[in-house]
């Protein structure tokens, strides 16, 4: 096990490496583009003020092109301001088999990258009624009952922090009030995380409900916990794909969530491009 999360940091480094051939050097933010999510990519290209790098991620070291539906398989480079960012433009998803470390693996090769803010991004089922299907959610807490964690093993390679990390403020407040500032009606949610593949019973999302949990998918836990234990500080948000199950009559399925995030793709990414530029403009003094 010591090996495995040895080689799971090197691989990182290996893969930074191998990127800064084609990108700049330096950055300071990853976006990851969930299922609802990806349709903004033209949107938020359309933002930078340096032209577009991109590399399918099949070629860097340790990434595949995700098997999720609505999920792409490439890496980009843009600038907001002048604040360089990363979009992940799909993730890997523990079901998919490949092991919780390939899950992480963007959030660690960022982190070689320079990046300290992760913004990740999901589909997710709404557990709340009275939220409209198809609407952005900000994440403030979550429960992981993917039954994984990424720092399982040996204590990642030093400097690193160890594998006890605290995960009181696991969602920044700080970036939680930079969106509300922006989008003041924007509702935040308790995410439940599985493992997935298959949709929840409506049995289990009772049992969601009953201790707290708003949204439900089969993502983000784990790449918040591998950020937080690399000191990076992260907004999530999900999009509502669908009422959870049961609480609708409707039958789920991944085509729905699909058709949700291209019906919400000019919703999701205004609120993406406004939170960059936001962000830029706060690391530049120019928001109060």
């Amino acid at each position: 096990m010591e090996n495995a999360v040895h080689e799971a940091f090197a691989l990182a480094e290996h893969a930074a490496t191998v990127i800064r051939k084609t990108f700049p050097a330096h950055h300071e933010v990853l976006v990851v583009l969930g299922s609802g999510w990806a349709e903004s990519v033209p949107a938020l290209e359309a933002l930078s003020t340096s032209p577009v790098h991109t590399l399918e991620i099949a070629e860097i070291p340790g990434f595949k092109k995700p098997t999720a539906l609505g999920h792409g398989g490439a890496l980009k480079s843009i600038t907001v301001g002048s604040t360089p960012v990363l979009l992940l433009t799909g993730r890997t998803h523990l079901y998919e088999g490949r092991g919780v470390h390939a899950v992480v693996h963007g959030i660690r090769t960022a982190y070689n990258l320079g990046c300290r803010t992760v913004i990740l991004t999901n589909g997710a089922g709404c557990l709340r009624t009275d939220w409209q299907v198809g609407t952005p959610v900000v994440i403030r807490d979550h429960i992981n009952l993917t039954a994984h964690s990424p720092l399982t093993g040996d204590n990642a390679p030093p400097p690193l922090a160890g594998r006890f990390v605290d995960l009181t403020d696991a969602y920044a407040t700080s970036l939680r009030d930079l969106v509300r500032s922006i989008e003041p009606s924007i509702n935040e949610a308790v995410y439940l995380g599985l493992h997935g593949p298959h949709f929840e019973t409506p049995a289990e999302i009772t049992m969601a409900a009953t201790w707290g949990a708003e949204m439900v998918g089969m993502s983000t836990v784990l790449e918040t916990i591998a950020a937080r234990h690399l000191d990076m500080n992260v907004l999530a948000l999900s999009l509502a794909t669908n009422l959870a199950s049961g609480l609708s009559g409707n039958k789920l399925s991944g085509e729905e969530v699909i058709q949700v995030g291209k019906d919400s793709s000019k919703k999701v990414g205004d609120l993406l491009s406004r939170v960059l530029i936001a962000f830029d403009q706060l690391q530049n003094g120019k928001l109060s």
